[in-house]
């Protein structure tokens, strides 16, 4: 076993290289989990050796010959758990680099028996993954050859707990993985992937707490979960104190979600392969099971949504209204609220959409309102999400809100120029951005407060950079170049914090900012004047005002421009009189 520490950069560079071996072959949606299950297999593997060699010493201090230490060892699964699992002899990574043809086939069947062996938590996460298959390669010598090349990529890589500089470095490798498939995968990468920034900003916004049961209806790749366990851990909490669940309906999407959350160190998610609108699995006693937080990222306007299957809800989720047949915005959002404890918050991504559409969405969002349910209204920047680039909300719905926001809205408009990052394909969320809606809406927009929220924020954010650090520097012992890396990593990452402070103090220094940014406004407005209509711009008006003009200045301006014609006009004169030309 190697005691070589991987870095963050390595280890991303090296992941991504992997996809180069097969890009070309096929499309990454054919490939994206060939490569997640190989890195998954390969860690599995690592762990289990460390694992083992543990136990060897262990009985040898105890007096058991190496043999019989190495018997126990290699036979009994009990001997392992904690983060570690019992790998079947032909599941070994040191087995697989020894096959010398089939090697595809070799690791089919070292999926299977690692799903055997450990189903509790393993169960469907690698056996839907096949390496033996014609889409890979056509011909069965061009996929060996395949097969050999990605074994050696990461033979390479050690990535036992030893390995690894940082405990969160495999899960971020993974995550970034994830996020590079997405942009290779256009339009479909939206399906599995959700930016950091939109998913930070509405656990920011949610702000979940150790002890809660937090559900994504349609949870992708696990992003969003994992956020929630990360923001629990940053604040104080224990992240083994939240319960998280999901429900995918892609298998594959699902299968990722899964080791997702394995390797960030979250085994006992409760992740749920089906449809959520058709057949929702979180169900307890023949009820929908209920959550403090629901978060979610749906598909935009589906068409094929289930909109026959839902006309006899058996759990009473479309009681508001049943949405239009090509357009399943409005049936996430209502399973999320069902599923959402009467203290709970829901926060989702929507298309602009089903804040003014008409029918049946009119009147959904009618009842909602007359709930009192909706707490912010959040308009993003366009082309933010991979796939489409129609500009999208996030909505925050309350049903246990604060007095003082009872019988009111919070709109917010970030998605003018300035609000955010523009990139050559896809534009982002910068930490200033994160933290100026985070602030308003804290704040509930009031001028005095979101200032202070700022500071609140900015500050969690800087004690969770400095307790990272520690961590790291922790791990790191007496490894000096490891303990410059990450002094020089820990200082970029606070200047880029303090920078972000600074831009939104300095923003709201201006005039009139905040109030083309956010508007709390009562529902008898919203009801009254723009029938239960909340398109942002009715009721943000993002104009810059214009500069009154100071018209003593402006005729002192236009006197001076004046005196400099006639002085140029004398002067030309004067020219064409010494050319003979006048008079």
């Amino acid at each position: 076993m190697s005691d070589r520490i991987i870095t963050r950069d390595e280890l991303n560079s090296h992941l991504w290289g992997a996809a180069d071996i097969l890009r070309g072959t096929a499309d990454a949606s054919e490939f994206k989990n060939h490569i997640f299950g190989l890195l998954f297999l390969k860690r599995l593997s690592d762990v289990f050796e460390e694992r083992r060699q543990e136990i060897i010493e262990h009985y040898a201090r105890k007096k058991m010959s190496r043999a019989k230490a190495e018997e126990i060892a290699d036979s009994d699964p009990d001997e392992y758990g904690d983060g570690s699992f019992f790998l079947p002899e032909h599941a070994r990574w040191s087995y697989l680099m020894k096959i010398g043809e089939n090697r595809a086939e070799a690791l089919d069947v070292a999926c299977r028996e690692i799903e055997d062996q450990n189903s509790r938590y393993l169960e469907g996460v690698l056996g839907d993954i096949t390496y033996n298959t014609n889409r890979l390669a056509g011909d069965p010598k061009e996929l060996d050859g395949l097969m050999q090349r990605l074994l050696a990529h990461f033979d390479r890589l050690p990535l036992g707990n030893r390995n690894l500089s940082e405990p969160d470095v495999l899960g971020n490798a993974y995550e970034y993985l994830i996020e590079r498939f997405a942009e290779a995968a256009g339009k479909k990468g939206g399906e599995f992937f959700t930016p950091r920034g939109v998913v930070r900003l509405i656990v920011e916004l949610l702000h979940p707490k150790e002890g809660m049961r937090i559900c994504d209806p349609t949870v992708g790749s696990g992003g969003m979960l994992i956020e929630c366990a990360h923001y629990v851990e940053a604040h104080g909490g224990n992240p083994k104190n939240l319960s998280l669940f999901g429900q995918e309906k892609n298998v594959g999407t699902w299968s990722i979600a899964k080791m997702n959350m394995l390797l960030h160190n979250i085994p006992d998610a409760d992740l749920k392969k089906g449809d959520t609108i058709r057949n929702p699995k979180l169900v307890e006693h023949g009820r929908l099971m209920s959550f403090d937080r629901v978060i979610a990222n749906p598909p935009f306007s589906l068409k094929d949504w289930g909109h026959e299957a839902v006309q006899k809800d058996p759990y009473g989720r479309f009681s508001r209204g049943i949405p239009p047949r090509t357009k399943g915005d409005l049936a996430f959002l209502q399973h999320m609220v069902e599923t959402t404890a009467d203290n709970g918050m829901v926060g989702v991504v929507m298309p602009h959409g089903v804040l003014f559409r008409s029918s049946s969405e009119g009147t959904i969002r009618q009842k909602l309102l007359e709930e009192d349910l909706f707490e912010a209204v959040i308009g993003l920047p366009s082309n933010l999400f991979f796939g489409t680039g129609i500009p999208a909300a996030v909505l925050i719905l309350n049903k246990a809100k604060p007095k003082a926001r009872q019988g009111k809205v919070l709109f917010v408009d970030a998605s003018s120029d300035g609000f955010y990052r523009e990139g050559s394909n896809q534009n982002h969320l910068r930490d200033e951005d994160v933290l100026r809606i985070t602030a308003v809406v804290r704040a509930n927009a009031e001028p005095s407060e979101v200032a202070d929220e700022t500071d609140k924020v900015s500050s969690a954010w800087i004690k969770n950079t400095k307790a990272h650090k520690k961590r790291q520097l922790d791990r790191a012992g007496s490894d000096e170049e490891a303990k410059t890396r990450i002094e020089a990593e820990s200082r970029k990452r606070l200047a880029e914090l303090e920078s972000a402070t600074a831009a939104v103090k300095e923003w709201l220094g201006k005039e009139g900012a905040l109030e083309r940014f956010a508007r709390v406004v009562p529902l008898e407005e919203i009801k009254s004047e723009h029938d239960y209509n909340l398109n942002i711009s009715r009721y943000i008006d993002t104009t810059e005002p214009e500069t009154p003009m100071n018209v003593k200045t402006e005729i002192t301006n236009l006197k001076e421009l004046i005196a400099e014609r006639d002085k140029a006009e004398k002067k030309m004169f004067a020219m064409i009189k010494e050319l003979g030309y006048g008079g």
